[in-house]
């Protein structure tokens, strides 16, 4: 049996978030949430909102269905200045 898109969509996030060193908080942030909120989103307590998609989608600089199209696809889709390994060389090369 598969995920539902629900589930996905929340694997999706937590991936983002891990790839990129994004934090509930600023994560929280960028939707004009709380902490809380974000984290309750993440555990299904909440739906995420179409319009959590896009917000979500435009702060990845990732097309709303790639969002929704799983962790794979989301993370290949994630522009590679993202990534936090790339965040981190291009931080202690302006050094």
């Amino acid at each position: 049996m598969g995920l539902t898109l629900e589930e996905s969509l929340r694997l999706t996030v937590a991936a983002l978030m891990q790839v990129t060193g994004d934090s509930q908080r600023s994560v929280a942030a960028v939707l004009g949430l709380t902490q809380t909120q974000v984290s309750r989103r993440q555990s299904g307590a909440v739906s995420w909102s179409l319009s959590d998609v896009d917000v979500l989608a435009e702060h990845y600089g990732i097309g709303a269905l790639d969002l929704l199209a799983g962790p794979t696809r989301a993370c290949e889709a994630l522009p590679a200045d993202r990534h936090r390994s790339v965040r981190a060389e291009t931080k202690g090369a302006s050094r």
